[in-house]
């Protein structure tokens, strides 16, 4: 089950995709990472999707990684007496904290924290930015707008306030029952929606409680402002654009992506370019030209993984989606520029005997030709440096810890091997040509770079690099 690429994929199961047969075809296709949105469907529905994902994982002998997507707390108008009412560009629309049923004139909007937040001039946007309010008169309850942009209102239409921190928990009552149902399933990420602080990853990090990485989804422009914060107490990023386009001026979301993507590299952080990819393959068969440029450009800019929404969750063509994310995929990384893009923004090595070693390793197994790197690791820490390398040939990541493996599948470049714990580390090093033979990453006579740290089991003590000669293995096989 060896990929030919080192971009990962990360595939939404829904209702479209959530039987054996279709899990089955989806990981034959490409995909490395299945996702359970807890937006939609109830607990019942993401058990049974984990439980099929296990049994997957035992029937093919690969980690797979299980990442539950939190829903964060959703702005939403309340709802109309007599139907959708249209807003006409110019007239007075009034939003306030009275719950009895819209009309023609005003609808309520019973989120306090909103009020408190803007400003007279400040422009509310409902409906995914569809429609655009702006505020002339305001109290603590309600806010007189003129409609900017009109078009038609309706029931429980989102609300998306720009340039305004709000002040929300990222952590609704919903999403702590779901992230300790998540947690309790034994899932591998929890992806953490509406962050607008570091104290929000903070608060999700104390109760994850190591149980399970933490991705930080940065879908609000004030995250932007303390991005590099949120990175580093983060496990990992989600380049979250649906909101990020909605709340900004959508020109500003490709660069804010390279930012972002940039960031986590130069942390050596997993990071996820995710939201309407292949949008047009929920109804079609191919992708419209300018999706694919956008798959290909994250690829380009080192995304560890890229992300399919709907278009596996409920689309027509969900096997098909991530047949084309995997050839995109393996097509960039042939092109002969891939490799001077990506090098182009490596990050400096820190200057740590651990950061040395693995730079290190990226470069002898350049020089020499060598198969693969080879890592070893209880916690993942030493893998994940490695990737941050962009070494030229395949990490292969060795674990004896089952739920590291299954992080480190959605990691650029690694190919994650959950093995026994080594005796030594001439042991070590044996198995790893074993392994790298046996999963058809090394032929006798090829080299391998290994590296990793001792005494075994010190988180973050990369300190040996060997190379090794892969001999004939079939005998122990």
């Amino acid at each position: 089950m060896r990929r030919l690429r080192s971009t990962k994929i990360i595939a939404t199961l829904g209702p479209a995709s959530s039987t054996p047969e279709m899990i089955r075809a989806l990981f034959d296709a490409g995909a490395d990472v299945f996702r359970l949105n807890f937006s939609h469907g109830v607990h019942a529905d993401h058990k049974a999707r984990y439980d099929t994902i296990r049994a997957l994982e035992t029937e093919v002998g690969r980690p797979i990684a299980i990442l539950a997507d939190l829903q964060g707390p959703k702005l939403r108008v309340g709802t109309f007496a007599d139907g959708p009412v249209p807003l006409t560009a110019g007239q007075s629309f009034r939003l306030d904290m009275d719950d009895t049923p819209g009309d023609q004139n005003r609808v309520s909007l019973l989120h306090p924290e909103i009020f408190k937040a803007v400003e007279v001039g400040t422009d509310l946007l409902i409906a995914d930015g569809t429609i655009r309010l702006r505020i002339e008169i305001l109290t603590n309850n309600s806010a007189d707008c003129t409609v900017i942009t009109g078009g038609d209102i309706s029931d429980r239409k989102g609300v998306n306030v720009p340039n305004a921190v709000l002040d929300i928990a990222a952590l609704t009552d919903k999403d702590r029952t779901d992230m300790q149902y998540a947690l309790d399933l034994g899932v591998d990420w929890v992806a953490l929606s509406f962050v607008q602080r570091p104290a929000d990853v903070a608060e999700a990090r104390k109760l994850i409680a190591g149980r399970a990485a933490l991705m930080a989804k940065i879908e609000k422009p004030a995250a932007i402002d303390t991005l590099e914060e949120i990175v580093e107490i983060s496990d990992g990023i989600m380049v979250a654009r649906g909101d990020l386009g909605v709340e900004m001026p959508v020109e500003e979301v490709p660069g804010l992506q390279k930012t972002i993507i940039g960031e986590a590299r130069a942390a050596g952080k997993p990071v996820v370019v995710a939201t309407q990819m292949l949008e047009s393959m929920v109804f079609a068969a191919v992708p419209t030209r300018a999706e694919v440029s956008d798959v290909a450009t994250a690829v380009f800019d080192g995304a560890d993984a890229v992300m399919l929404s709907a278009e596996s969750a409920s689309g027509d063509y969900p096997v098909e989606s991530v047949s084309m994310m995997d050839g995109i995929a393996c097509k960039i990384e042939k092109d002969p520029r891939y490799r001077t893009i990506i090098q182009a923004l490596h990050a400096t090595p820190e200057a740590t005997a651990a950061d040395a070693i693995t730079a290190a390793a990226a470069q002898v197994a350049e020089t020499i030709g060598a198969a693969a790197v080879v890592t070893y690791s209880t916690t993942g820490s030493t893998t994940l440096r490695a990737a941050r390398e962009k070494p030229v040939v395949p990490i292969l990541g060795l674990t004896p810890n089952a739920k590291t493996a299954r992080r480190l599948a959605i990691v650029w470049g690694v190919h994650s091997v959950h093995t026994d714990d080594p005796t030594n580390f001439a042991d070590m090093v044996e198995r790893a040509c074993r392994i790298a033979f046996r999963d058809g990453f090394a032929r006798a006579g090829q080299r391998i770079v290994v590296t990793a740290g001792v005494p075994f089991g010190t988180p973050g003590a990369t300190n040996i690099l060997r190379i090794a000669w892969v001999g004939d293995q079939r005998d122990a096989l």
